[in-house]
């Protein structure tokens, strides 16, 4: 039988150290089950059959008990680069695919374009390839679970806009035809392609913070959703793969890839268009299963609940997940997904969920809390009911919960240029953090809050390598000089 997972968290009123206990053990071994150590306010053995619903749960649960310190780490492993496709649309296409990568024409029907492959140097990793990769990992650190959106990226004018009829600052689902209509607009425009998403841009970071063997092996981490069999498709799958993230699910033969365009006013307001495409439908089949089985972390993205048929692929792969050893962490993604999918957000949270990702409106919808209320208060309603809870507040900073109790994260100094994907950069910081043996929790805080800082004060949602890597070298410099034995007699400069 394996061992829960804890984490250690030392009250600031006591020298003692004090364990929180969530759990029935796992129904099979995994090497992950051995235990985590965060040295600021508690310990977790997430349950892999919790079945109460939130509003039910007993916080008789929390068994506490006092707890001394033995380490364990966790060690992890590859990675490559990416590097973002530069695009402008053309003139005779409507589309924003252009140069050496890929081309568009006309096609005369449905959104009135389609994409034609040009070189196949970014589409070189083939199906085949992908699925062999799979089976010879061992374990995956990381598996996120979510959709799979090719992102086009575009700076316009309000009167764009006003034009064709958009709302400044929201997102909304298009159809085929819409999307098409929104390309040809943009005629002439210069932007950008990338593999993106909410979820994609956390695992992104996480594949670089792990991709070097500093503080442990190289990290393996790896994305499962739904493509079309479509260039657009082996493009998304491509760029994460150079990224050093993995993407799993084999496509769809005769699908269409999922796109967002996301139209950035001057004022830095971002509109977003979301053609759901093939990546509404993730199915849960074997091999989805097979690598759930072997996956240290889970990560559910909470557009998902948008999709009516993705419900019961979450919860399969959630329950197998726990049944195999694995933390499952949900990014909660939207306030209005949570408003319109509240009960399906906490049947997996109240059930399943070790770990919950939200900004501080996310947090209040959770909680059914009005605008009034504060994150603080939200974290520490939400910590009752899972282990973890990471609560953002944009430049007010941030929040870690934990057992009813919340542990504040001042911002780090930042000179903002894009607020866009600041929350998906914390979220991989508080997941390299656990991967890595970080002991407290206000260092895991301040470790995600630095890399949310790097990422906002660049243009763009992705963390750059150089960056990545120097924040992992400083994480494993901080975590060494914080077990040096202190030496009463040295002399401070």
């Amino acid at each position: 039988m394996s061992r829960p997972l804890h984490l250690f968290c030392s009250s600031p009123s006591s020298s003692t150290t004090t364990t929180a206990t969530l759990s029935a053990p796992p129904l099979n071994p995994s090497p992950f089950r051995r235990p985590l150590f965060l040295n600021s306010s508690l310990i977790l053995y997430p349950s892999p059959l919790r079945s109460r619903r939130h509003h039910r749960r007993s916080l008789s649960e929390l068994h506490l008990r006092h707890h001394g310190y033995c380490g364990h780490g966790l060690f992890l492993k590859p990675s490559r680069r990416y590097h973002p496709l530069k695009v402008s649309s053309r003139n005779h296409t409507g589309c924003p695919f252009s140069g050496s990568s890929l081309s568009c024409s006309h096609a005369g029907q449905g959104d009135g374009f389609r994409v034609e492959i040009v070189s196949e140097s970014d589409l070189d990793d083939d199906e085949e390839d992908l699925r062999d990769f799979s089976q010879t990992v061992e374990r995956w650190d990381v598996l996120g679970l979510g959709q799979a959106m090719v992102d086009f990226f575009g700076v316009l004018s309000d009167d764009f806009l006003e034009r064709l009829g958009l709302e400044k600052g929201t997102r909304k689902v298009v159809n085929h035809e819409e999307r098409g209509k929104v390309l040809q607009a943009m005629d002439g425009c210069s932007y950008k392609a990338a593999a993106g998403g909410s979820l994609s841009n956390s695992l992104v970071a996480l594949a670089r913070l792990g991709s070097q063997p500093i503080g442990g092996p190289i990290l393996n981490v790896g994305m499962a959703g739904s493509i079309g069999g479509d260039p657009l498709g082996g493009f998304y799958r491509s760029k994460l793969h150079r990224a050093g993230v993995h993407f799993l699910s084999s496509p769809i033969k005769e699908g269409t890839t999922g796109t967002v365009i996301v139209l950035t006013t001057p004022d830095a307001h971002r509109t977003m268009l979301a053609y759901q495409g093939t990546s509404s439908i993730v199915r849960y089949d074997p091999c989805l299963r097979s690598v759930v089985s072997k996956t240290n972390i889970l990560v559910v993205e909470g557009y998902l609940f948008e999709l009516p048929d993705t419900i019961q692929t979450i919860t399969n792969a959630c329950k197998d997940a726990h049944g195999n050893g694995a933390l499952v962490a949900v990014t909660a993604s939207d306030v209005s997904c949570i408003e319109r999918h509240f009960d399906d957000y906490w049947e997996i949270i109240g059930n399943y969920a070790d770990i919950v990702f939200a900004n501080s409106d996310e947090a209040r919808a959770l909680c059914h809390f009005s605008s009034s209320e504060s994150p603080i208060s939200a974290t520490r309603y939400l910590s009752h009911f899972l282990p973890l809870v990471s609560v953002t507040d944009g430049p007010e900073g941030s929040y870690i919960g934990v057992r009813g109790e919340a542990v504040y994260i001042p911002p780090p100094p930042c000179m903002p240029v894009d607020t866009c994907g600041a929350g998906d950069a914390y979220a991989s910081g508080i997941l390299y953090s656990i991967l890595r043996g970080v002991l407290d929790l206000k260092d895991m805080g301040m470790f995600a809050a630095r890399v949310a800082a790097v990422v906002v004060g660049q243009q763009g949602t992705r963390l750059r390598v150089q960056d990545a890597v120097e924040l992992a070298d400083t994480l494993e410099l901080h975590m060494r000089m914080r077990t040096m034995p202190f030496d009463q007699n040295r002399s401070v400069a």
